[in-house]
């Protein structure tokens, strides 16, 4: 089957294009770093398979997701490269293109936003380009779809094809490429000869590793200390590698002035306008904060709390009285009765009523995301993440986290620095995800009815808050950082297509709902068994149930926090594996009908202090099960896993004791 590869640098428009290429959906946003892993897709048509690597701007990785297209590009031989350019930016994307050229297996050049080059007055001459470089050009508006049918179309004979090798002369450092070309005969199953004696001149670290027990490396430094001394008498100073970065900058700056024509460009676009403004020096933060406000109001006062009442009465009223019905005539046992509405029902339906906020939520940050002010954030924190030990890269995964903490800490390969990398991972799990936003909606809705937005907000800015406080610490004792250079990707801004906004936002949302028919479900049933049984047997009493039993066993740890309860102890238990179980817990536990039922026995437990602790507590407590997974995956390794779990714990018990006793000094109840 042919095999092909999409490549390009970041924010080029890959992963839309591999979605109308290919009969799956990966996750699209208007911002760098989105693909952190190679993805693999079946071309439409029964074209082969289509390979999403993640974007790049050079083959000389810096990070681990750069790493993966440079070692698949190293240890695969795909039929054909698809290599996707910014026509607004031609002259930057190029530079990987050249690159590729150099790879020497065939190539298309993909040419994307063309809109976006013509609205700036831009204007590329395909032609001329196509003719320069001796491949396929094919203008593309991959969002849309435009194009996608021409590069389908070509890749049916295309990888039967062979493609011209751009070969450019290097001066003084031929004669050491032809050296090392030399040594590289007698190894097999290389890519072009030429372009791996490249990589290695420049000292490519994936290259160098592949290749270090198949050649003599110490040769190779001979060589090249050679070659660097011709250029030293030659008048360049640089090393090695710059001289080969300015021979192929030279190239594309000569091919520019010959294939774009900038004489209408506009001087200042909508983008440059707008960042004006939302990057701002002093204003930037407070608007972010505002629009943080408004997402908050929108999800629940506005929007999210009316469907969501809409849904508790359908699922409380149709939907249980349908169920109650039908056991009834089918002669159900009180034991399959009291399992599947008081169990199964409360507990999911506990949980699912939640389904309007947090679908709008993803549906807003989604069109954030789309519209590229996500990018600006990151920007815009970055003198700030500076200072506690990190840059602003860092905190694209922290935003990330605010839907699901499991990608955003997949989504920090693209940080370069290694301990950047770790101390990212370790403090994603503090960013507030949609699976706790059941537990802020239910008690900020009864305490706190007429300030939610603002009290929600508050939790995010509180786990903001804490990891750039832990970074600071963990920074300068546990994990000192090295040096580190930012650089983040500014894509144009753009009007999300609604399509993109409903497939994104189903993206996101679709996880928690496969989460409740799995997850939610398993635990709901595992919860009421635990609260049907106790030492006395079946059907006993809540108080003597072996879930009370449990969480008794918290209560006491758990007193001077404010919710010393078995009920408290036994939810935050269960909300080890999904936050979202926390409210199933609770829901089967006070034995209600609805949601309105659920918040009365809230109000009843537990005073607006004692919520807000308990809310604390959930925000910053252990990751859930899935996260602590990945971490270990991500870091290979069980310390560092552990060691998220337990920093989490104590640090969700100090701020919870902080906030209750410190509010009780001060009046609060």
């Amino acid at each position: 089957m042919s095999s092909f590869a999409l490549v390009g640098n970041p924010n080029t428009g890959k992963t839309s294009l591999f979605n109308t290429l290919t009969t799956s959906y990966e996750y699209v946003g208007n911002w760098a770093g989105v693909t952190v892993e190679k993805k693999i897709g079946d071309l439409k048509e029964g074209g082969g398979q289509l390979v999403d690597l993640p974007g790049i701007y050079s083959l000389h990785p810096l990070s681990k997701d750069e790493r993966v297209a440079t070692q698949y590009l190293i240890e695969e031989t795909p039929s054909a490269l698809i290599n996707i350019v910014d026509a607004s930016q031609l002259e930057r994307n190029l530079a990987l293109s050249i690159q590729l050229l150099e790879y020497g297996r065939p190539i298309i050049l993909g040419l994307n936003m063309m809109d976006v080059a013509k609205s700036r007055g831009i204007h590329v001459d395909i032609q001329k380009l196509q003719e320069q470089l001796g491949v396929p050009v094919i203008p593309l508006i991959a969002r849309t779809g435009k194009g996608s049918s021409e590069i389908l179309s070509t890749l049916k004979d295309f990888g039967a094809v062979d493609s011209p090798v751009l070969t450019l002369d290097y001066g003084a450092a031929e004669e050491a490429i032809t050296d090392i070309e030399k040594m590289l005969t007698s190894i097999p199953n290389l890519p072009n000869h030429r372009w791996v004696a490249l990589q290695l001149l420049a000292q490519n670290p994936v290259i160098l590793q592949a290749l270090s027990s198949q050649i003599d490396m110490a040769e190779v430094d001979a060589i090249s200390n050679r070659c660097e001394a011709k250029l030293l008498q030659a008048g360049y100073i640089s090393s090695l590698p710059e001289w080969i970065r300015s021979v192929r900058a030279g190239f594309i700056e000569k091919l520019c002035h010959t294939v774009l024509d900038r004489s209408t460009q506009k001087p200042h676009n909508l983008t440059e306008r707008l960042d004006a403004i939302l990057t701002h020096r002093y204003l930037g933060i407070p608007i972010f904060l505002v629009f943080m406000f408004l997402l908050f109001k929108v999800t629940f006062d506005w929007i999210g709390n009316p469907l969501s009442d809409l849904l508790d009465g359908f699922i409380s009223g149709p939907v249980s009285d349908g169920i109650n019905n039908a056991l009834d005539a089918v002669g159900a046992s009180s034991f399959t009765h009291a399992l599947i509405v008081d169990g199964i029902v409360a507990g999911v339906g506990g949980v699912l009523v939640f389904i309007p906020q947090i679908f709008v939520l993803f549906f807003i940050i989604s069109f954030v995301e789309d519209s590229g002010y996500m990018a600006r954030v990151s920007l815009l924190m970055d003198s700030l993440m500076e200072a506690v030990g990190l840059n602003g890269k860092a905190f694209i995964p922290f935003i990330i986290g605010f839907g699901c903490n499991v990608p955003a800490v997949m989504s920090a390969r693209s940080i370069e620095q290694p301990k950047d990398r770790l101390l990212t991972t370790l403090l994603i799990p503090l960013m507030s995800c949609s699976a706790r936003l059941p537990v802020y909606a239910l008690f900020a809705g009864v305490f706190f009815q007429s300030h939610q937005a603002l009290v929600v907000l508050s939790m995010y800015v509180l786990g903001i808050a804490m990891a750039l406080l832990l970074c600071k610490l963990f920074s300068s004792y546990l994990l000192k950082n090295e040096a580190n250079v930012f650089i983040v990707e500014l894509p144009p801004y753009r009007l999300p297509q609604g399509r993109s906004l409903m497939r994104g936002t189903w993206e996101k949302g679709k996880g928690f709902l496969r989460k409740a028919g799995t997850l939610i479900l398993g635990g709901s049933v595992l919860i009421w068994f635990l609260s049907y049984t106790g030492p006395g047997g079946f059907g006993v009493e809540m108080d003597d149930s072996f879930l009370a039993k449990i969480g008794g066993l918290l209560a006491t740890l758990l007193a001077p926090l404010g919710f010393g309860t078995w009920q408290a102890g036994a939810s935050l238990l269960t909300g080890f594996l999904a936050k979202e179980i926390v409210v199933s817990t609770m829901n089967i536990i006070y034995h209600v009908p609805n949601m309105e039922g659920l918040q009365g026995q809230i109000a009843l437990s537990f005073t607006p202090l004692q919520a807000y602790s308990f809310m604390a507590f959930v925000l910053l407590y252990t990751p859930c099960l899935a996260t602590v997974g990945v971490i270990r995956k991500e870091t290979s390794s069980w310390r560092w896993t552990v060691f998220s779990i337990g920093y989490a714990l104590i640090l969700a018990y100090l701020i919870s004791l902080i906030i209750y006793q410190g509010g009780r000094l001060l009046g609060f109840s």
